[in-house]
């Protein structure tokens, strides 16, 4: 049974303890052992309940006045010690500020973000401007205004990510902002470029990841002709990689084009000799094109009779890859300073 006695011990024993204390820590445990919820103190105030009601006045009296004055040591102490923390630092011998800092490490371009900025640098010098468009499409721009209906078999060609509104999709491709190019810049000719993120549902391997960088090419105007779109490329090509690149087409198919074409250079990485990105054919594709077809110039507000127009699509990514002799992409999205540093 707790008796007035005891606690004026618990209150003393207390008190000659804190006297000791010169640490924040110390201080903190004091106050656990004497005022916290499982102490000696706070356990008779549990079981003043169970006393005998002619002795609860006496010891809850007493508790309460060993209570306050524990609460009261407890805050001068505190506050010693900061005001003694306080003077040990102004003693202290003073900073010398002239002493050089730390220097600050300058950040770097990713490496796809200079392979876009010169693949933008290259079409600018060719007369074709930057026109940028939106990442969330409509099934409307992202498919069925570039010639692929609803259940096409082209729509196969692309994994889409869907969201939970209908007919709003991650854009899977570039070519939607042709539509939306044309629209804004009909009746003139125009020669622009559409570089953005596109998002596809696909396994990710050393040559695919779910989302990479694409820039999408469009020139339209009376007379263009399918050298002009070859002339176009075959230049791009060698300005990127080099006078001695060897550039080639192949007839593809894109629902948004007619004829299609596939480009490719020779491989950098293997010389030709076939490696694993190449799909050991010596040859790398760089981008994908062909002739606007009729349709989608219709429906972006050009008369096809008086207007014809190519359009092409590439990854930088793929393009950087070939560069710097990167044999997987997935080092892009990665973030390993190790790889990253090695294009300061």
């Amino acid at each position: 049974m707790v008796t007035v006695d005891e606690l004026e011990r618990l209150r003393e024993e207390a008190l000659r303890e804190l006297e000791g204390l010169d640490t924040e820590e110390a201080l903190q445990a004091w106050y656990a052992g004497y005022l916290g919820r499982r102490s000696r103190l706070m356990e008779a105030f549990a079981i003043l309940g169970t006393l005998p009601r002619e002795l609860r006045p006496a010891i809850g009296r007493k508790a309460n006045e060993v209570k306050e004055a524990l609460e009261a040591a407890y805050a001068a102490r505190r506050e010693a010690l900061r005001q003694a923390a306080l003077r040990r630092e102004l003693e202290a011998p003073p900073l010398d500020v002239t002493l050089p800092g730390r220097p600050v490490r300058a950040g770097r371009l990713h490496p796809a973000t200079r392979t876009l900025r010169e693949i933008v640098a290259i079409f600018a010098e060719m007369g074709f401007q930057v026109f940028t468009s939106r990442d969330v499409e409509t099934d409307e721009y992202n498919f069925q205004l570039l010639n692929i209906p609803p259940h096409h078999p082209a729509r196969d060609m692309w994994s889409t990510f869907y969201t939970d509104r209908e007919g709003v999709i991650l854009r899977t491709h570039t070519s939607p902002g042709q539509i939306h190019a044309m629209r804004a810049f009909c009746p003139e000719p125009i020669r622009v470029i559409l570089p953005g993120m596109c998002y596809r549902y696909e396994q990710i391997t050393a040559r695919s990841e779910i989302m990479f960088h694409q820039v999408e090419g469009l020139a339209v105007g009376p007379g263009v002709t399918m050298s002009d779109l070859k002339g176009t490329l075959a230049d791009f090509a060698r300005r990127m990689f080099g006078p001695e690149r060897k550039v080639r087409f192949r007839a593809s198919y894109f629902p948004f084009t007619e004829p299609s074409v596939e480009v490719d250079i020779d491989c950098i990485l293997c010389e030709g000799r076939g490696c694993r990105v190449c799909k050991h054919t010596g040859w790398l594709e760089i981008a994908g094109a062909g002739m606007v077809h009729p349709v989608v110039l219709q429906n972006g507000g050009y008369d096809p009779r008086r207007f014809t127009g190519f359009a092409f699509g590439m990854g930088p990514q793929r393009i950087t890859m070939l560069k710097h002799r990167i044999d997987d992409i997935r080092y892009f999205w990665a973030n390993d300073l190790r790889f990253l540093e090695q294009f300061d």
